[in-house]
């Protein structure tokens, strides 16, 4: 059973940074896709980040890219979001999310989900 829980959320106001943290248990293969999405209120649910923990490699949304950073530590199963000159356009609650590989950056190619952190910019 694939767990993730989602922290590090909260409110701050623009220009600020947060970091959000991924803790994930129970993969069924040994690398993955961890990715985090985002929803605003009235809006669908949108990739923000991936990483391939095979290679690292990492994959942004270009509205995050040069803001946003996503990495990991493998001894700790976590997989971070340091989220740096914050928007008000980055409100929403954020999900941490995985899948076998990063080929798919659409929400319904991602099986496992966390409960989500809000991140409220303002």
């Amino acid at each position: 059973q694939v767990q993730l829980v989602e922290s590090g959320g909260g409110s701050v106001q623009p220009g600020g940074s947060l970091r959000l943290s991924c803790v994930g248990s129970g993969h069924p293969y040994p690398t993955t896709c961890m990715s985090w999405f985002r929803q605003a209120p009235g809006k669908e649910r949108e990739w923000v980040a991936a990483i391939f923990t095979s290679d690292d490699s990492t994959y942004y949304t270009d509205s995050v890219k040069g803001r946003f950073t996503i990495s990991r530590e493998n001894d700790k199963n976590t997989v971070y979001l340091q989220m740096n000159n914050l928007k008000p356009e980055d409100t929403a609650m954020y999900y941490c999310a995985t899948r076998r590989y990063c080929t798919s950056m659409s929400p319904t190619a991602f099986a496992y989900w966390g409960q989500g952190t809000q991140v409220t910019v303002s």
